[in-house]
């Protein structure tokens, strides 16, 4: 039995509300149950000097937490500088939406996309992404509509859940109890036509099989696939 009584292959419940801030280009707030991410996109008609007249577009993230995301207060980042957890969160998250964009389309320009979570109970890097490239849609739908862009730079939807072996079973979509104590904890990127952009896996304290991982990449397909309506339904 899982801690929050969902079935092994139940995802969380999943909210989307868009156009929450009043000045990004592209904003939404994303709630994975008692996870909660702002994400806003803001477009930058500058690129970083090494892509200057490259005719190149560039998207890039930032992350971070608020100081009671969690059950313990945590410093701000910006007094003591990120975290390596914190970079390689940034990364992934920049990494991700980079690979559903057409750069040549996107024009030389960069979009940034910031992700801040409100409130943690695991999967945040998750929420982040598939938040993410909601506040980047809105934001290239907003590039679009001033015919800055002339065809569409965004390819597929991006979207990514957890899965792990909890309690010796497969699970969807963790959360902080089961992300904590589970023996084999897994991070999914795929976009919406089912392939994949990023797995992360790693044993927490015991092996794994190539049939579970399986598995696992099979409920991981049907959580993005949930993922991925509630995109759309939320950028219609």
């Amino acid at each position: 039995m899982r801690p929050s009584g969902r079935e092994t292959g139940q995802m969380r419940a999943v909210s989307i509300e868009t156009g929450v801030t009043r000045h990004a280009e592209g904003s939404c707030l994303i709630k994975c149950g008692d996870t909660h991410v702002l994400c806003t996109a803001s477009i930058d008609e500058r690129v970083p000097p090494w892509m200057k007249n490259s005719g190149l577009g560039w998207v890039t993230a930032e992350y971070g937490m608020l100081p009671r995301a969690t059950h313990t207060r945590s410093r701000r980042e910006s007094k003591n500088g990120q975290s390596g957890r914190t970079q390689e969160i940034q990364r992934l998250i920049g990494r991700s939406l980079r690979a559903c964009v057409d750069r040549p389309a996107l024009g030389e320009r960069q979009i940034i996309v910031d992700c801040d979570v409100i409130q943690a109970d695991g999967g945040t890097r998750c929420a982040s992404i598939t938040g993410g490239w909601i506040a980047l849609r809105l934001a290239v739908n907003a590039l679009m509509k001033a015919g800055m862009v002339k065809t569409d730079p965004l390819t597929d939807h991006v979207a990514a859940v957890s899965c792990g072996v909890y309690a010796g079973q497969p699970v969807l979509d963790l959360d902080y109890p089961e992300d904590s104590e589970a023996g084999v904890d897994g991070n999914f990127v795929m976009t919406g036509s089912g392939k994949l952009i990023e797995v992360q896996m790693s044993a927490e304290g015991s092996t794994f099989s190539r049939e579970q991982m399986s598995t696992l990449l099979d409920l991981a397909a049907d959580g993005v696939n949930t993922l991925v309506t509630a995109q759309k339904d939320a950028v219609t």
